[in-house]
């Protein structure tokens, strides 16, 4: 297997990023590794990995155009360095616009894929188990068929990563109905419906997606932003609260002492961290955005990610998957 790293995007360069690539070396030492950047910052790395130089770095706000036109970025040299070296993965924490804006213009849609999307799968309240959501951010805007498109690869996906044989999907929206929802939802679930694509259930809502009821939740774009941030967000908020909670007096942190095993871990099953990156998936290699804030650990689970969705042959089961459906 063949991985290229991203090394100088993110809030905090090389400083996650080097570490995380030394303990990933440590654990998958049968991973052929290419780290991108500027050369003189990454010599902690020789020996673990192959170091092409990179002179410049793309702002996160960056056009395409402007991404191409980088030839000395990191960015960009890192995604042809995918297509030199034959490589089966990408890894990035730079800017999400950039970074998959250019991986689909230079990596090309799976054929038969009109829009890729980005895939996270998201801890549920049962212990183990995860929900697809996508697209949580690729675009603003989606079409019908988008979503019914999104509604396959999100079951390509939940049954080679997560080994669920006949994934239960549902369309994000404001209610249950099948009437419920913006114009291009309603739309979607009367295509999803006559395409006939199987154990599609309807409708959900957010405060459901994380019930465990569901393995594959679909969205537009837009709408997957927000409630990936919502769900980030509240999980801050609440962790922190519990926490002050705990230390209000004596006998609050004496409780603390007996509820702390549950309380670790409940704080580890929704620790974003643990997750690492996102996927781009419909495109012709594995494209894992990992957290802009990524510290060596985000960063470490980005990585393992890539190796995941490269070892489960995500692409080809995308690529399998859709020449089916349009035979």
């Amino acid at each position: 297997m063949r991985l290229v790293i991203e090394m100088m995007g993110g809030d905090h360069g090389v400083k996650a990023t080097i570490p995380a690539v030394i303990n990933f070396h440590k654990d998958y030492p049968d991973v052929e590794l290419f780290a991108v950047g500027k050369i003189e910052v990454l010599q902690e790395l020789e020996g673990i990995a192959t170091l092409i130089d990179a002179r410049d770095e793309v702002a996160v706000d960056a056009t395409p155009l402007e991404v191409l036109r980088a030839r000395e970025s990191s960015l960009l040299k890192a995604i042809n360095a995918v297509l030199d070296e034959k490589a089966d993965a990408i890894v990035s924490a730079g800017g999400t616009g950039p970074f998959l804006s250019a991986a689909t213009l230079k990596l090309k849609l799976v054929e038969g894929v009109e829009r890729a999307a980005i895939l996270a799968p998201f801890p549920t309240k049962i212990k183990g188990k995860q929900v697809a959501i996508l697209d949580i951010g690729a675009s603003n805007e989606n079409t019908a068929k988008h979503l019914y498109q999104f509604a396959l690869m999100g079951q390509f996906y939940a049954k080679a990563a997560l080994n669920v044989e006949n994934p239960r999907t549902y369309l994000l929206s404001n209610g249950t109905e099948d009437s419920k929802g913006i114009p291009v939802v309603v739309e979607a679930n009367k295509l999803i419906r006559e395409k006939n694509v199987p154990n599609f259930l309807g409708n959900i809502e957010a405060r459901e997606v994380m019930s465990g009821d569901a393995d594959v939740v679909v969205a537009d774009g837009y709408t997957g932003n927000i409630l990936l941030k919502s769900i980030e967000g509240t999980a801050k908020t609440l962790s922190g609260g519990i926490k002050k909670a705990f230390k209000r007096n004596l006998f609050s942190k004496i409780g603390y002492i007996f509820a702390r095993k549950g309380f670790n871990e409940m704080t580890e099953t929704f620790d974003y961290k643990n997750t690492g990156g996102a996927i781009l998936i419909g495109v012709n290699n594995v494209v894992v955005k990992a957290h802009g804030n990524s510290d060596p650990r985000g960063f470490y689970s980005a990585l393992v990610v890539a190796y995941k969705m490269a070892k489960a042959d995500i692409v080809n089961e995308v690529r399998k998957g859709m020449q089916d459906v349009e035979a």
